[in-house]
């Protein structure tokens, strides 16, 4: 008889709680079977700050989609984001062992070790150490293992967290009948690996995941992440620019941005549009011209900063394969249009992939939570991640900080 698991990808955002529930049979395939959400409280731009309200949201969304899949969720893969993620570059370079200078595997472990040896502040977790690109003897070989050289290079991007801000999410999670995280994936490495396919990756692209209160994104050139940032602006902070723009509450400003917001400036200054659309006390006429001024400043601020970050990395000649736009902002209309004047590059909005079966699961908003599942399937490989293994998943592996 195949065996199966029930697994779940679990995306705690600003603005809701997101648990995909997928069985996984023989280790191989998958079949998502449920969905859940709850509204997210205690939650600021990707970190929990109030842990019980978290923790209730949290619980709603997975008790909602385990009645939903009928059956309990075994372990879960957690998507984690905010501001206090960070990374950088480090190689590994060791002398081949071999006599004759043919690499072997232990070569390559051992300058993957190397890599990952660097000792990080107090207070900091890894979560993840993305392998780049392979060098021996200072050409790049992605293939090094039964190849003659000297000198074996290889390039890691290693992410890592607050140790406070990912023990918050653990404990949520732990905290909903003892459910076992079994590994924390940055958010920018599970939506980006949905929003673009294989040659996407290998010609080279941008994937930037706009969503309520962080915006992450993920470089990746020659098929590899090659640098990935998070950045603490979302689509809450255009909703919260038109709420102190025209001194209307936060929910006010909500509607107007569902209703009449574009990332590119309305030509007619004269055109108006109605605050509520009711005409009862308090409704109001506001020039749509300044609407979207506001959500243009805004988005091409944070689409800027990225651009600027990457710099040359964002080009014709690196990124031929452009820029993917995804998270529940992307749906913003004309944010392509505004992505392509900032970056120089073809941007669109991210298709799902073909093997998304359900409507609801199509929005770019759920690409991060389905790739968590995918996630899971592949044993935390995802093409180019590596993170120490266990049977006991993520938790142990902190457990001492909690002692």
């Amino acid at each position: 008889m195949p065996r199966s698991r029930i697994i779940a990808g679990v995306e705690i955002g600003t603005s809701k709680v997101a648990v995909l529930v997928g069985e996984v049979i023989d280790g191989r395939s998958l079949n998502i079977i449920a969905l859940g959400q709850a509204t997210s409280r205690g939650v600021r731009k990707g970190v929990i700050y109030d842990t019980a309200a978290a923790g209730h949201s949290v619980h709603a969304a997975l008790r909602s989609a385990e009645h939903n899949a009928g059956a309990a969720i075994e372990s879960v893969y957690l998507a984690v984001t905010g501001g206090h993620l960070d990374g950088f570059e480090n190689s590994g370079v060791v002398t081949v062992e071999d006599a004759d200078n043919w690499v072997s595997p232990n070569d390559v472990q051992r300058a993957a070790q190397s890599a990952r040896a660097k000792a990080l502040p107090d207070g900091r977790l890894y979560l993840t150490h993305v392998r780049g690109r392979a060098f021996l003897d200072g050409s790049e070989n992605p293939h090094p293992i039964k190849q003659q050289g000297s000198k074996l290079e290889l390039r890691y991007w290693h992410i890592h967290a607050s140790r406070r801000e990912v023990e918050n999410l653990l404990w949520v999670i732990n905290g909903y009948n003892d459910l076992n995280v079994q590994e924390v994936i940055p958010g920018s490495i599970a939506s980006g690996h949905i929003a673009t396919t294989p040659e996407e990756r290998g010609l080279g692209a941008l994937v930037v995941d706009i969503g309520a209160g962080t915006t992450d994104y993920a470089l990746y050139r020659k098929g590899k992440v090659e640098r990935t940032g998070v950045i603490p602006v979302g689509g809450d902070h255009l909703t919260n620019d038109l709420s102190m723009a025209f001194r209307i509450s936060f929910k006010q400003a909500e509607s107007l941005k569902l209703r009449y917001g574009t990332a590119l400036l309305e030509p007619d200054k004269s055109r108006k549009v109605m605050l509520m659309g009711d005409y009862q006390i308090g409704d109001r006429e506001l020039p749509l011209h300044s609407i979207t001024r506001v959500i243009n400043l805004r988005l091409g601020e944070t689409l800027a900063f990225i651009k600027n970050k990457l710099g040359s990395a964002i080009s014709q000649q690196n990124t031929p394969a452009g820029v993917l736009l995804t998270g529940g902002t992307a749906q913003m209309p004309q944010i392509a249009t505004l992505g392509r004047q900032i970056f120089g590059v073809e941007t669109r909005v991210a298709d799902s992939p073909d093997w998304i079966r359900r409507e609801d699961l199509r929005s770019p908003e759920f690409h991060s939570v389905i790739g968590l599942l995918r996630f899971g399937v592949q044993g935390g490989a995802l093409d180019d991640v590596a993170q120490p293994q266990t049977k006991s998943g993520f938790w142990p592996r902190i457990g001492q900080f909690f002692k």
